[in-house]
């Protein structure tokens, strides 16, 4: 594996009234059920930070090591990147009020919602960043969870050196196949590790594929039965899972998205500038040379731009 990422390839036009007006870059993987490279584009071989695609595999060591919870709807929100609604609050709340802790025992930096309709909400109530509303607020609550079940300080939880970071990292290599090439601080304060695309794909592959009763498996049904939990209602990863059976999703932030199917493969993307605009109409790309189709996937194909209000272009696939 390269020590840094080398960068991608042309991905996305962006096309203005018939007129290309700029071009997205990134890299791409699709692996087909058995992990063999469907289709390939950039440099999918070095190391990039996956960000929040991480969250399942950080789950599924949080389980091993002892994480307890009362159902799979908390799972969901622990392996989430939640929009702040109202619902993910009240169960961010609920983790921490079970196990005697409350909001301050939180170490992600005080934020707004990341879902527009809810951050409009807190604005308009008059209200201010909090740790709870932070998009990481539940897998934070997961993490103080599982030092308390393994009996390990809550004090340092987030530090690359604390045991449970030390756990995670491990897990993460285990089903990425690969050591990591670095360790940076994730936008939550929490340690986040630099992985190729291909090993990121073949870590989703390998949790959507595992026998039920495995802890990553139980990570995977979980996120998949409770979608609104692991981003929000109109989340793109929530409405992936919803729309087409059986798939795994779960978006990072710099334009980063992974998914699965079981008996189907995997694919994992990066976009080099890390525009959202141009994640999806990639991901669609992809999915579709792996067999899979769906109308939620038709409507993320192509992603609209306005002039004047109206329609006059897209963000579409090139590759």
């Amino acid at each position: 594996m390269g020590k840094t990422y080398e960068g991608g390839v042309p991905l996305t036009e962006v096309v203005r009234s018939g007129f290309v007006e700029g071009l997205h870059r990134g890299s791409v993987v699709a692996l087909d059920a058995g992990g063999a490279p469907v289709a390939v584009a950039g440099d999918v071989a070095s190391p990039v930070f996956p960000r929040s695609s991480n969250k399942p595999m950080q789950a599924v060591g949080m389980l091993r090591a002892g994480l307890a919870l009362t159902g799979a709807a908390d799972l969901a929100l622990v392996s989430a990147s939640h929009a702040g609604e109202e619902f993910h609050l009240e169960r961010v709340a609920g983790l921490l009020r079970g196990a005697g802790l409350d909001e301050s025992a939180l170490h992600c930096p005080p934020d707004l919602p990341v879902g527009e309709l809810a951050r409009e909400a807190v604005l308009r109530a008059g209200g201010g960043p909090t740790r709870i509303q932070m998009n990481c607020s539940g897998k934070h609550a997961g993490m103080l969870l599982t030092c308390l079940a393994a009996g390990w300080p809550l004090d340092g939880y987030w530090r690359p050196e604390h045991p449970l970071q030390q756990r995670l990292t491990a897990t993460i290599e285990e089903f990425t196949g690969e050591r990591a090439a670095a360790v940076g601080v994730d936008g939550c304060g929490a340690p986040v590790l630099a992985v190729s695309l291909t090993g990121l794909a073949r870590a989703y592959l390998r949790v959507v594929s595992a026998e039920p009763g495995t802890a990553e498996r139980t990570v995977a049904d979980a996120m998949r039965a409770y979608p609104e939990l692991v981003g929000g209602t109109q989340a793109e990863d929530t409405r992936l899972m919803r729309g087409v059976p059986g798939l795994l999703a779960k978006v990072g932030a710099e334009g980063v998205i992974a998914v699965a199917a079981p008996g189907v493969g995997a694919v994992a993307l990066k976009i080099d500038d890390g525009a959202g605009r141009a994640r999806m109409p990639v991901l669609v790309s992809a999915l579709r040379r792996l067999g899979v189709d769906a109308p939620v996937l038709t409507e993320y194909a192509e992603v609209p731009l306005l002039g004047g209000g109206v329609p006059v272009g897209a963000v579409r696939p090139v590759w």
